[in-house]
């Protein structure tokens, strides 16, 4: 089964995380499928960077939301389209 869940990068106690499309089974910075944002929680203000589209995508085809990229998805504003 698909995740989209947060793996860590970054230098020690100066985390920075991808969102990542990945099997549920792989450890937390193995190989993953698709990265659909960044997270950098140290920045401030906090930088939260989510390709919504791509992950409606993967949702649409079956992965499953973390609890925590969940929560980053309605703290994030979602970037309006401009007029056409």
């Amino acid at each position: 089964m698909l995740m989209i869940r947060l793996a860590r990068f970054g230098a020690k106690k100066k985390p920075s995380y991808r969102v990542v499309v990945i099997e549920k089974e792989r450890a937390r910075d193995s190989r993953a499928v698709e990265v659909v944002g960044h997270y950098n929680p140290v920045a401030r203000p906090k930088v939260i960077d989510l390709d919504r589209e791509r992950i409606e995508h993967w949702v649409r085809n079956g992965a499953r939301v973390s609890d925590t990229v969940a929560r980053l998805l309605k703290v994030s504003p979602p970037v309006e389209q401009p007029a056409a």
